[in-house]
């Protein structure tokens, strides 16, 4: 392990996205995203991450801003699924046009940066391991790897961000865009993938080998309580899914805060149903947590979001990452006057 700095952001829809804006707007301010090593990036993170990649070089920031909200206001996920029943082609890559046409415009993995590299996570189907796109490779450890692709990041992220069943799967032909790519036996040369957060909701995995310090922004849903749960198939099956779902990223938040406390990897972890007293700062923003909870329950949806929902969960995502690295990574930061929005995080 090197002393690299890696931040994860996890999966969750457009409330992701936009949870995720807050935390990237706090940690710019105060001059921690210039130190980053990694960027990991799942699902709804992804297209956060991509945003931020397009404009890296001179740290655009208002603009990574403006693309991100513009996004948010864009329902995408309905009219791709409806198209890819009734048209030709799939949901996902209905998603994946969209993508292109409102945030990257023909960007690939080769116009990324070299630093801070970012990796956008996927989900084999075919392997059932974690496929990684960033601009050195595209690999799965146990199929082969892709060689300085030439894939879009419109691609990419859409692979990351393909929430099954509705937007999956994504089918990766690297031939397409000229990759030398040898597949081990006996997978084929064309890849089925499906969302990160399958794999990996956090984004931890890619970073946990390379990185000592490990920022985690977790936007991620929660499996809420039915005390009448469905008997039917069809909806039985999904709250199955969803409890495992919950069970894995529970598991891995347990080994990152272990890691934490056992001086193992030094960070923070913090996310959209945090609790900000926790962290025990008289001068934290306020953020009460029915305000915080009702934010934490919007949907893990491409839907548009009003400009208050975008507000809301910008100031949230600021503020909880502002406690969280001056409670555990730097105490000596200044404390910020104001939320990035007036209205605070009350819906």
């Amino acid at each position: 392990m090197n002393e690299g700095i890696g931040l994860c952001m996890s999966g969750g829809g457009y409330r992701a996205m936009v949870f995720h804006l807050g935390a990237l707007w706090r940690l710019n301010e105060i001059g921690w995203l210039p130190k980053l090593d990694r960027i990991s990036s799942v699902s709804g993170g992804s297209i956060a991450a991509g945003v931020l990649a397009v404009h890296w070089k001179n740290l655009d920031f208002p603009a990574v801003v403006a693309d991100i909200r513009r996004m948010a206001g864009a329902t995408i996920d309905v009219g791709a699924v409806l198209k890819g029943v009734f048209l030709p082609g799939t949901a996902c890559n209905r998603v994946r046009d969209a993508y292109d046409k409102m945030l990257f415009h023909g960007a690939t993995l080769q116009d990324l940066p070299d630093r801070p590299r970012f990796v956008f996570d996927a989900t084999n189907v075919q392997s059932a391991a974690l496929f990684r796109f960033s601009k050195p490779f595209a690999r799965d450890w146990k199929v082969g790897e892709i060689p300085n692709p030439r894939i879009p990041l419109a691609v990419a992220v859409a692979a990351s961000s393909a929430f099954p069943p509705v937007l999956s799967p994504l089918e990766l032909d690297p031939a397409k865009y000229g990759g030398d790519f040898h597949p081990a036996p006996p997978y084929p040369s064309k890849i089925v993938l499906t969302d990160g957060g399958v794999y990996d909701n956090l984004g931890l995995e890619t970073v946990w080998k390379d990185c000592a310090t490990v920022l985690v922004s977790d936007a991620g849903g929660d499996a809420a309580p039915e005390p009448e749960p469905h008997r039917d198939w069809p909806r039985h099956s999904y709250r199955v899914l969803d409890i495992i779902h919950n069970q894995v990223r529970a598991l891995r938040t347990r080994a990152i805060v272990e890691a934490y406390v056992r001086g193992e990897r030094t960070g923070t972890f913090f996310s959209v149903r945090s609790d900000v007293t926790h962290y025990g700062l008289a001068d934290a923003l306020p953020c009460p947590i029915a305000q915080t909870a009702a934010l934490a329950a919007l949907p893990t949806r491409l839907k548009a979001l009003t400009s208050a929902q975008q507000e809301c969960l910008i100031n949230w995502g600021y503020a909880v990452c502002d406690a969280a690295m001056r409670r555990h990574v730097d105490p000596s930061l200044p404390a910020p006057a104001r939320f990035p929005f007036a209205r605070g995080v009350a819906l």
